[in-house]
């Protein structure tokens, strides 16, 4: 999973989750990096392959979302260089 989506609240990114797994996406709920988004501590993970898909599905079903945003995460391979 590359891809992670942002929110403005809690709130949306559990319903995002709820709305994406319905509809047979592979993702998850992640601490939301505070370098992308100050605004939600919670952030969903999801194939940004998808991302077209995704958008449309959360327009679909009035989800709100900040952003979308490729995404590596961080790994103590990282840490160390």
């Amino acid at each position: 999973m590359d891809g992670l989506l942002s929110f403005f609240g809690s709130y949306h990114a559990l319903r995002a989750d709820m709305v994406l797994r319905r509809q047979g996406f592979v993702c998850k709920l992640v601490p939301g990096p505070k370098e992308l988004s100050p605004n939600c501590g919670v952030a969903v993970r999801f194939e940004l392959a998808q991302r077209v898909r995704v958008i449309i599905t959360l327009a679909e079903h009035k989800v709100q979302f900040e952003a979308i945003h490729p995404y590596t995460p961080r790994t103590d391979a990282w840490r160390s260089q």
